[in-house]
């Protein structure tokens, strides 16, 4: 399960106290236990040729970006997902997700198991109460992957607009408490970026059932369990929490029921901010909700089975493809495509769903991506503002359709009690200062 938890010549195993004081672990200890919630965390050194003895402090100064370890696991399925309207939540639907860690493939040959379907809108041999392993673990094939702990900083900037900036540049990225989430950035342009950040460790932008994968396990015996307390930092700060659970959702404005501020009146920061992380503790993963919207690499294909850029040539990706709505937003140019982007990286970089023309068709899902197994759903009116949510603390669930083809996660700090580790979203692509992107590197 752990075999590659040993330090690549990158990385760095730490131990991190409750006072966010970093040191290097022991390999000859165990330094980590998913059994009482406390994950495996790493980091990379800003000068990778320092060398830290066993237990020795690395200072914060010395650190580029930290990781979070997600095993590979098998899961419990309760639900197959095949909603395509809406009709009511149902909150008994809350429960401990079932989870076995393990190298393993689960297979439609073994009574209690099924194959992994891995396609949008399939379901396999599968069925309510087997045991499926994670797809997560398989487009990738892996004994489990390193996730930023954090939503992406960019790197010296000193102000939220100084983190806007829609370029492609690995030197820019920063995996970090307390810093500015990198925003305004094309997905294309967030995926380049990843990609060219650490190749040796197949870095890449998060998939949407990556996203699955770190919030099923938030939610099992080996996470907190519970509502991710909000990140509810109005300049986009990494690693806070609300001071208090938001009572109501997306208010458009600064509401006593959803409260937002940039500073100790609303928010407390890292490392005093363990409610909004995925274990309750500090070894868990921050910003899964609130902050801002983080885009994956979750895309909806057209109705050629090719996956689109974006609504037309105004709003979209960066990546070569289709447009939803060529002549919606007062863009003119009648242009169907972009074809003087960058190309779409290997189909493992990304997950496809099938085409529709509505957000409630949830039944498109892959079985593990945290979306319509979320349900049922429904609308949830937060005093003028009608969403949909689902039957997980009322999370958003607005999915993918073709004027709108790129999948979102977590929510922003405005979005209050509809924000959160299952709240899932759809977006143009485009680059906008409520959008960030989050960080993988898998074992190669």
């Amino acid at each position: 399960m752990y075999q590659y938890l040993l330090n690549y010549h990158t990385i760095l195993n730490p131990i991190i106290d409750n006072e966010g004081i970093v040191r290097r672990a022991s390999l000859t200890s165990k330094w980590y236990s998913y059994e009482k919630k406390k994950w495996a965390n790493a980091v990379i050194l800003k000068d990778e040729s320092k060398i830290y003895t066993d237990n020795e402090i690395i200072p914060e100064e010395s650190i580029e970006s930290y990781f979070v370890w997600i095993p590979k696991y098998r899961y419990q399925i309760w639900d197959l997902g095949l909603y395509d309207s809406l009709t009511e939540i149902d909150t008994s639907k809350v429960h401990e997700i079932p989870i076995i860690f393990g190298d393993y493939n689960t297979s439609d040959t073994i009574e209690g198991e099924c194959t992994t379907p891995m396609e949008s809108g399939e379901s396999g041999n599968c069925s309510v109460g087997d045991y499926m392993t994670h797809p997560a673990f398989i487009s990738i094939p892996s004994t489990g992957f390193r996730v930023g702990k954090f939503e992406t900083g960019y790197d010296g900037a000193s102000s939220t607009s100084e983190a806007e900036a829609n370029e492609r540049d690995a030197s820019k990225i920063i995996i970090k408490p307390n810093v500015y989430s990198w925003r305004s950035i094309q997905v294309a342009n967030a995926f380049y970026s990843t990609y060219d950040y650490k190749r040796n460790l197949d870095s890449h932008m998060m998939k949407n059932t990556e996203w699955g994968a770190v919030a099923y396990l938030q939610h099992s015996a080996y996470g907190s369990q519970t509502s991710v307390r909000i990140n509810n930092n109005s300049d986009y700060i990494t690693g806070y929490q609300a001071n208090e659970e938001p009572t109501c959702g997306y208010t458009e404005t600064n509401e006593e029921c959803n409260r937002y501020c940039n500073d100790e009146s609303c928010n407390t920061a890292y490392p005093n901010s363990v409610l909004a992380s995925t274990t309750g503790n500090i070894s868990g993963i921050y910003d899964m909700s609130g902050g801002t919207w983080e885009y994956v690499m979750g895309v909806l294909l057209d109705q050629n089975g090719n996956p689109m850029s974006g609504r037309n040539s105004l709003y979209n990706s960066g990546f070569n493809g289709t447009f939803g709505c060529p002549t919606c937003d007062s863009d003119t140019s009648g242009l169907t495509s972009l074809t003087n982007g960058y190309n779409f990286p290997e189909k493992k970089y990304y997950d496809a769903y099938a085409y529709s023309t509505i957000d409630q068709q949830y039944q498109r899902r892959i079985l593990g991506d945290g979306t319509s197994e979320m349900g049922p759903f429904a609308n949830a009116t937060y005093l003028t503002q009608t969403r949909h949510i689902s039957s997980w603390y009322t999370d958003l669930a607005l999915f993918v359709p073709y004027t709108y083809p790129w999948s979102l996660r977590g929510g922003s700090h405005v979005h209050g009690l509809s924000a959160g580790t299952f709240a899932f979203g759809d977006e143009y692509g485009h680059a906008s200062a409520h959008r960030s992107f989050r960080i993988i590197l898998t074992p190669i």
